[in-house]
């Protein structure tokens, strides 16, 4: 789930990946309307704003993941492995919430038990949302021993 939509030419590759991770994963995007007002000051007024509407689309049971810059960074395999637990645990899945400009709220990042970097860098929630999607495929088929994963880890 993220906040805004992906645009232009990032539009049609996370439509991609999207549609390559849901050969292996029962998966859906979803997206969330940016909050309006961003002068300054609002900061934490627009993140509390946008996390209750990611908030409200987290499906029941699923697990919270929050992509955020201080999280955890994994490679492709943890992340494969991760997958492959929830599914074993019987778990209803992970709802891996991207944040807008602002990033994510307090309460978002006090209910995800998982928070996750995907760089040291910022990255637009356009550009992390392909590069989730695209680590999200590329977990199908590591899990599979597909080889499209070619990674020494």
């Amino acid at each position: 789930m993220a906040v805004g939509k992906a645009r232009g030419t990032l539009a049609d590759a996370v439509a991609d990946y999207e549609t390559r991770a849901r050969r292996y994963f029962a998966f859906e995007a979803a997206e969330v309307k940016e909050e309006a007002f961003r002068r300054a000051g609002d900061a934490g007024r627009v993140r509390d704003e946008e996390g209750k509407r990611l908030l409200a689309r987290v499906p029941a049971g699923a697990q919270v993941v929050a992509l955020h810059e201080t999280g955890k960074q994994w490679t492709s395999p943890q992340l494969a492995a991760y997958l492959a637990d929830l599914a074993v645990q019987g778990s209803p899945g992970a709802a891996f919430l991207i944040g807008g400009a602002y990033g994510l709220s307090d309460e978002i990042l006090a209910r995800a038990p998982v928070k996750l970097t995907l760089s040291a860098m910022t990255l637009t929630h356009e550009l992390a949302r392909l590069v989730l999607t695209e680590q999200l495929y590329r977990a199908g088929t590591i899990q599979r021993g597909e080889p499209y994963h070619k990674g020494r880890d």
